[in-house]
């Protein structure tokens, strides 16, 4: 079983794992996992360990952004497109 950082080191942190940004959005990780590997949700992943690490603000950021569109009714797919569009 790994350590488990405070969450005072976690909003500090440039970086974290999933399950600290299940901690610190209340999104489930099956939610975060879903949209990681469909490409909304920006990480960076070591070669030699397979571990992602999430830049922390940009990714807490992203999943409030799929969070609010999500509510308005917009599915995956549209969620996706309105997320590719430079504003």
């Amino acid at each position: 079983m790994g350590r488990r950082r405070s969450d005072e080191v976690i909003f500090n942190s440039d970086y974290v794992s999933i399950s600290e940004l299940v901690r610190i959005t209340g999104i489930r990780y099956s939610t975060i996992k879903y949209y990681t590997e469909e490409g909304m949700v920006p990480f960076e992943q070591e070669e030699f360990n397979l571990t992602r690490r999430y830049p922390r603000v940009m990714a807490v950021e992203r999943l409030n952004e799929i969070s609010t569109l999500r509510k308005r009714g917009f599915s995956i797919p549209k969620v996706k497109e309105l997320l590719s569009i430079d504003y």
